[in-house]
């Protein structure tokens, strides 16, 4: 597919964490792969030539539409534009960029404002978590992104968006198991919203407090967490997830600065600055869980320590072991809208 004469309608966005475009469905072609890796600027480690930031977190795309489901206003797809190879996935959802989903509905004007509060039901359509309700500040009819709320993992505040996940997926520990031996390290499979292995940070020699560029640097260690996910792919049921971004690896420890524990998430090669936030609710019902490999005591409410903060999740289990389920979760994030407008793909083929 060449380039189109015209430009691509897009939204650039700050969604939690993350930053990523965000398009109409109508606006894409149903073969979209080849041109997102264009629009993004992949394959290339720098993304030089496109929207993307050279990093996971940073290249991102949401495709909203319309829903087809009386329960929700919009579907959410998200995929994941890997920088540095020709790859587009929707083999996991995004909570992060989720954030931005209700603001842009509003925006395209897919969901009408009701008053100061705008609540948008969105369908996530990628495995696992099915419905979210966001809850957008519009005052004066208007999406507000200005605001004071700060959030762990970006540097400016801005306008606090709720976003509660009624329920989660039907079984949330995939293996029937709280803990299996994978790759000779013993961990928690699970699946709250977003494919997760939790290890302890003590069974790998670590102290769970490294920074992400220490952690990246070590070769045996991303061997030894590569082997324990690849057989983490089988045991879950997501077959072989060798060029897949799932599961996630979240290392805990004991909480250092008053939260309920210490992560460190590999996403699943580079290590995330902060937590995303479905990985959040995931060891939120991993560590509220007696049996697992990090069970911690406590309330409803979590408060997970990672790289640039915290991340606090509010979680209501159904407690049963293995057979554990998840009433309910929350969160709070922030999203700022970057720009408006339209984007120009290089021409030729990225795959080509």
């Amino acid at each position: 597919m060449t380039a189109p004469a015209g430009g691509i309608r897009c939204m650039l966005m700050r969604g939690g964490s993350s930053k990523g475009a965000y398009f109409l469905a109508v606006d894409l072609p149903p073969e979209r792969d080849d041109l997102l890796l264009r629009i993004m600027g992949s394959p290339d480690e720098r993304q030089v030539d496109g929207l993307g930031g050279g990093h996971p977190l940073t290249s991102k795309v949401a495709v909203v539409a319309p829903s087809t489901d009386p329960g929700a206003d919009v579907d959410y797809l998200f995929l994941q534009v890997v920088p540095d190879r020709a790859v587009v996935t929707d083999a996991q959802t995004c909570g992060n960029l989720l954030a931005g989903v209700g603001p842009f509905a509003i925006e395209r004007g897919l969901v009408p404002v009701t008053g100061d509060l705008t609540t948008v039901r969105i369908r996530i359509v990628n495995p696992s978590v099915s419905l979210v309700e966001a809850r957008v500040r519009t005052p004066d009819g208007r999406v507000r992104y200005d605001g004071d709320t700060v959030m762990a993992g970006t540097p400016f505040p801005a306008a606090p968006i709720e976003l509660t996940f009624p329920g989660g997926p039907e079984k949330i520990f995939p293996t029937g198991n709280l803990v299996d031996e994978l790759a000779g390290v013993d961990v928690t499979c699970i699946n709250a919203g977003m494919p997760v292995v939790v290890l302890r940070a003590g069974d790998l020699g670590l102290e769970g407090t490294e920074t992400p560029a220490d952690l990246e640097g070590r070769r045996r260690l991303r061997e030894t967490l590569e082997a324990v996910r690849l057989a983490a792919g089988a045991a879950m049921g997501l077959g072989d997830v060798r060029d897949t971004t799932v599961p996630k690896l979240s290392i805990v420890s004991p909480a250092r600065h008053g939260g309920t524990v210490t992560t460190r998430t590999f996403i699943p090669h580079r290590v995330h600055a902060a937590i995303g936030v479905l990985g959040a609710v995931s060891v939120a019902a991993a560590v509220r869980t007696p049996g697992t490999v990090a069970p911690v005591e406590g309330g409803d409410e979590v408060r997970i320590e990672h790289p640039s903060g915290t991340f606090d999740v509010g979680i209501e289990l159904d407690l049963g072991g293995a057979a554990t389920r998840v009433r309910r979760s929350r969160v709070v994030r922030t999203a700022r809208k970057i720009f408006d407008g339209l984007v120009w793909p290089r021409s030729g083929k990225a795959t080509g």
